[in-house]
């Protein structure tokens, strides 16, 4: 006894830390489904920040998988596999009665893959606003929020306690006073400023709150939470299940223009009437049924007098309780199959190889391959970690535009001036694998035109980045560059 009492006490505590730490790595680290770089990611935190590094692990890095977010009640389950199955029968047999688009036809292998993989019912009979300026966004929708006679869902990444949020509060707080049912679905890490006294008035006014991933823990009077790397990045907006908001822009003083360091702050947004509001409605009420067990039922039915316009949607949703990436497939379908030209706008430009393969290979395909980029960086490590796959696009002659006309938080895509797409979802890892996502893929020639003409005209605010700018950057950005690629995985 005393030989192990003297052998334990000459073992130091930093030595029993690594012990344990590596233990860790081997033991659950290798034991999950991972990418070999997400591995070695993890390793290297694990390894260089034994304690600090354990904590983040147990906080960043939870397993979602088993999580039922998109749980479907039997009923809606049976419907919806319903209308996909006839959906697909009718097209496997030549029959495109439900696509009397042009460009809907044109894609249907696209439409296939999203009715596949991301469950996406193709709608049609759609009108589609597209809406670049924040000022302009928000007067629209306080315009429909004022004008709403049955209920409001709104769900947002962040809403800020500041002018723009407490006015978008106060004209939810209005529609509950006057009977409209209200439900405010925010995000807890991008909405933290939003407390119980930011909503007070809306909350005794009638008006429903859902915390998306609450926080657990709280130490020292901070909330800590167990969730803090899977953000509800969508931006959702249904007002009496006939108008519906989707795109980039969230609720806070910077997306109209009212913080000096970002100046402009240029973004797309669509407002959608017809069919594909019900899709928007439905991605709602999953997400409201997880955060607040709330029993609300999916509309699911088709419904042929619903016909505004002439427009094809799916709406695709993607998140880390699946494995599929919808939305990442979503685009790489959209730039494998493009004849002309891909036009690509977004914050965060951090791809996995797939992507960055596509890219090229459109390119040497002959198709006009853009990305716009913005010109400063709102974090830090992503900023410089878009810049490392930048160059890899450069090296490979593809063309990349720095828009210097403000803050570049547009997350867009074009293909042939056919297909687009405008959502929540960046360029990144982080959007295709932890983050809850949603696009609107829009099959429509003259919307691909409107989209197209806002990328040209955003040209004219923008400097092309040639490969021998990029060769010429500094040592320092360089090292930035290095550091940031690094964490990837996990940034």
């Amino acid at each position: 006894m005393e030989n192990i009492t003297e052998l334990l006490s000459k073992i130091s505590l930093p030595a029993v830390i690594y012990v344990i730490n590596f233990i860790f790595i081997f033991a659950v680290l290798f034991l999950e489904r991972k990418t070999s770089s997400a591995r070695l990611a993890w390793i290297m935190v694990l390894a260089f920040m034994p304690i600090v590094g354990f904590v983040f692990y147990l906080v960043f890095n939870q397993n979602l998988s088993r999580i039922h977010i998109n749980h479907l009640y039997d009923d809606e389950w049976n419907a919806v596999q319903t209308l996909l199955k006839n959906q697909m029968n009718r097209e496997d047999d030549d029959d495109y009665s439900d696509m009397t688009n042009p460009s809907a036809i044109s894609r249907k292998d696209m439409i296939k893959l999203n009715q596949v993989y991301g469950e996406s019912i193709y709608t049609e009979g759609n009108d589609v606003e597209l809406i670049t300026d924040g000022n302009d966004l928000l007067d629209s929708m306080i315009k429909d929020i004022r004008a709403a006679e049955k209920n409001v869902y709104a769900e947002f990444f962040i809403i800020k306690n500041d002018r723009i949020g407490k006015r978008f509060i106060r004209e939810l707080k209005d529609a509950a006073q006057r009977g409209v049912t209200v439900k405010l679905l925010i995000d807890t890490q991008g909405s933290r400023s939003i407390g119980k006294r930011a909503l007070k008035d809306f909350l005794d006014a009638g008006g429903q709150v859902g915390y998306f991933f609450p926080p657990r823990l709280f130490r020292f009077g901070i909330k800590i939470g167990l969730n803090l790397n899977y953000r509800n990045h969508r931006k959702i907006l249904v007002i009496d299940e006939k108008i519906g908001y989707t795109g980039g822009y969230n609720i806070a003083n910077e997306y109209c223009d009212m913080v000096p360091r970002f100046g402009h702050w240029r973004d797309s947004h669509i407002r959608i009437k017809g069919e594909a509001v019900k899709e928007l409605l439905g991605r709602f009420i999953l997400d409201w049924r997880f955060t607040t067990k709330e029993p609300l039922s999916i509309p699911v039915s088709m419904d042929t007098q619903n016909i505004v316009g002439t427009k094809g949607i799916q709406i695709v949703n993607c998140g880390p309780e699946s494995p599929a990436q919808e939305i990442k497939r979503a685009f790489m379908k959209m730039i494998t199959t493009s004849k002309k030209t891909i036009y690509i706008q977004s914050p965060y430009f951090v791809p996995d190889a797939s992507i960055i393969e596509s890219l090229k290979m459109a390119h040497q395909s002959g198709v006009d391959v853009r990305v716009m980029i913005p010109c400063k960086p709102d974090h830090i490590f992503v900023y410089w970690a878009t810049y490392s796959f930048i160059g890899e696009l450069l090296r490979n002659g593809c063309k990349v535009y720095i828009y210097d006309g403000g803050f570049l938080h547009a997350k867009t895509i074009i293909s042939d001036d056919e297909v687009s797409s405008v959502g929540s979802c960046n360029f990144d890892i982080r959007s295709f694998k932890l983050n809850f996502e949603t696009n609107a893929f829009i099959y429509d020639r003259e919307f691909a035109l409107k989209m197209k003409d806002a990328f040209m005209e955003d040209l004219k605010s923008s400097h092309e980045l040639t490969l021998e700018d990029y060769n010429n950057r500094s040592l320092l950005i360089k090292f930035k560059e290095n550091i940031s690629t690094l964490m990837t995985e996990i940034l």
